[in-house]
């Protein structure tokens, strides 16, 4: 091999390493989208405990591990806070793309047996934690008052 072979061996490993790591995501680590909109909807339209006026979104579409919702406020101080909503999954759930707060999600228990979804206060701050797998995802949310 010659010196020129070697030379134009070594530039295209190099031109190849470059694209890998600026132009992929190879080595990003993977997340969960989390959106949210808060909609007046009929108070009685929910279903259980579900809030039909807060309704989240997940991309990509997610066969969820556990679902947590903390006072924000309370998480900054304490790391362990206790949860609002706290669902895990033993097995696979359901793929989900949309929910509302504290609706049943297929395939997920509450993860103290018998406790549902606490309400939450208007104008409080909270955060949601997904993880799917070793994919993991966090929003902070605000229920807003409704007129």
């Amino acid at each position: 091999m010659t010196k020129n072979n070697l030379l134009l061996i070594l530039f295209a490993l190099g031109l190849a390493t470059v694209y890998v790591v600026w132009f992929s995501d190879w080595f990003t680590p993977k997340k969960v989208e989390i959106s949210y909109t808060n909609r007046n909807l009929h108070r009685n339209a929910g279903r259980g405990n579900a809030l039909r006026n807060l309704i989240f979104g997940v991309r990509p579409l997610t066969r969820f591990k556990e679902l947590k919702v903390v006072p924000l406020a309370e998480f900054e101080t304490n790391k362990s806070a206790v949860a609002v909503w706290h669902l895990v999954s033993d097995s696979n759930s359901v793929p989900v793309k949309t929910f509302f707060y504290g609706e049943h999600i297929p395939g997920m228990r509450p993860a103290i047996s018998g406790v549902g979804p606490d309400a939450l206060a208007t104008n409080v701050t909270y955060r949601m934690f997904i993880t799917a797998g070793n994919v993991k995802g966090q929003r902070d949310f605000e229920l807003k008052e409704m007129d």
